[in-house]
């Protein structure tokens, strides 16, 4: 009888998401009938404009959408997303630098396996998104963390990227606005990261996908628009999920030099052949419309953001910097963990996370899962009801800490 591991070492190393984990588990609970309020997933909770599920309605009645396209997107779709990374961010392209994906994870890991041999260091800015790492590992590459905290609003400096970088270095990942931070490189900071990755040889992997999802005075900066110095070394990520309220529709994209595209379609040939026809229609639809639905939700993550900050920092021992960006608030919790609570004295953020959706009936993403132990991610992408109510019954527990 075989003794052989019946998983690869490669697949066994992966762990779940942890952010889909909390949904999951708060959603299960729900359907159980307890009255869970989920602050775990990243997803605008408004349905996808109607004007988008109509064209994709269309295409569904369209015989020539029933059948297999080209792997790396409909032609139309990538002229479209070509002519929108112009629009919104200044960026030039041929459609021929596009390839359309089955969302944006599928986007990282293909950047990632296009790039990457083994051995290969990625500069990571910690906090980070939970997706990142797992596509990294599986393409070889080793994560280099640079970590950041709530006393600079979590921005990384260059002088700290450049303690981490070695002779193994090759790519920077640069994300802003950022998941789970919130946090928004402005111009300047974005300049100055941009021409020391150049300097230096380095590819910058930017994942753009809350491009429109800034506040105040926060603005968005493209690093290859910004940093024409880093000519053929960047590799944008970007997707219909956030911005259009298209999560599920699962359509994202890849924009880089030509010959990495023509690598990554190689490979997704392969792996999915082409995104489902029905959604790349649905996603030509968005990106090729205005952005009057994009700035309705917009207003409405502004509002909730400041009231979710707001009353996360009226709880004792609860430290939350003011996201820019995106959906998330990203609270400190370090003062509260190790003092006890209920009975128990949780040792972990994690710890800390299981006891208030046991105890309070709300789910929140602990740190560990995003690289930095002592922290929450709340998404404030929920109605503003229910996340008065949510952090609420946060500020009732938590007072009880002792």
């Amino acid at each position: 009888m075989s003794t052989r591991p019946r998983i690869s070492a490669r697949i066994s190393a992966i762990s779940e998401s942890a952010t889909l984990a909390v949904d999951a588990k708060a959603k299960a609970m729900k359907a159980a009938g307890r009255p869970v309020i989920g602050f775990g997933a990243g997803e605008p909770d408004f349905p996808t404009p109607d004007y988008i599920v109509e064209a994709a309605v269309r295409a569904a009645r369209e015989p020539r959408f029933h059948k297999y396209t080209p792997a790396g997107g409909l032609p139309e779709l990538k002229k479209a997303i070509a002519e929108k990374t112009r629009r919104d961010s200044g960026y030039a392209v041929e459609p021929a630098q596009v390839l359309v994906t089955n969302g944006g994870k599928q986007a990282v890991y293909e950047a990632f396996a296009t790039l990457l041999d083994p051995g290969d260091e990625v500069l990571v800015v910690a906090p980070y998104w939970t997706t990142y790492p797992e596509a990294i590992k599986l393409a070889g590459g080793v994560q280099v963390d640079v970590v950041t905290d709530e006393s600079t609003g979590y921005l990384a400096s260059v002088e700290q990227l450049e303690a981490a970088r070695t002779e193994r270095t090759k790519v920077l990942l640069f994300v802003s606005p950022s998941n789970p931070t919130g946090a928004v490189y402005s111009r300047e900071q974005t300049v100055a990261i941009g021409r020391w990755a150049a300097e230096h040889g380095l590819w910058v992997v930017t994942d753009e996908i809350y491009e429109h999802l800034v506040y105040g005075d926060a603005e968005f900066t493209g690093i290859a628009t910004a940093v024409p110095e880093l000519g053929d070394r960047v590799v944008i990520l970007n997707g219909v999920a956030k911005t259009y309220a298209m999560t599920g529709w699962r359509v994202g994209w890849l924009i880089g030099p030509s010959d990495v595209v023509k690598a990554a379609t190689n490979l997704q040939s392969h792996a999915t052949s082409n995104v489902s026809n029905v959604a790349q229609m649905a996603a030509l639809a968005a990106v090729s419309g205005d952005l009057s639905a994009v700035a309705e939700m917009r207003a409405a993550f502004d509002r909730r953001r400041q009231t979710m900050v707001r009353m996360l920092n009226e709880i004792p021992g609860v430290l939350c910097p003011e996201p820019k960006g995106a959906f998330y608030a990203y609270p400190s919790v370090k003062e509260l963990v190790g003092k006890e609570l209920r009975g128990r004295r949780p040792r972990s953020s994690s710890e800390l996370a299981e006891l208030i959706l046991e105890e309070a009936e709300v789910a929140v993403v602990p740190g560990e899962a995003f690289g930095t132990p002592g922290y929450f991610r709340l998404s404030y992408a929920l109605g503003d009801s229910d996340l008065v109510e949510g952090v609420s019954r946060l500020a009732k527990l938590l007072s009880e800490a002792r």
